[in-house]
């Protein structure tokens, strides 16, 4: 059984602050984020493996966006930290 089985997906956008590295300019930016809530129940046909599987999984963000554009400079740089998992 599949991850995504056990979770519900939604996008949403949340509005961070980031600084240029090339021309140093600080703005705000909408970074994406890919919202995956437990699903209330276990789907059907699952073994005890996925069972015990779901049952120690939880609530998580995945970050979609790795590279933002510089309003300023129109040049594209990574995201500078790191996290790209978040569990809520």
């Amino acid at each position: 059984m599949n991850e995504r089985d056990f979770f519900n997906e939604q996008q949403e956008a949340k509005r961070a602050t980031y600084s240029c590295p090339h021309c140093r300019e600080r703005a705000d930016y909408e970074v994406r984020w890919l919202r995956r809530t437990k699903k209330k129940d276990l789907p059907r046909g699952a073994s005890e493996q996925d069972r015990a599987r779901f049952r120690n999984s939880r609530d998580y963000m995945v970050r979609v966006d790795d590279m933002l554009d510089c309003p300023r400079c129109r040049r594209r740089f990574d995201i500078p930290n790191a996290q790209s998992v978040v569990f809520i």
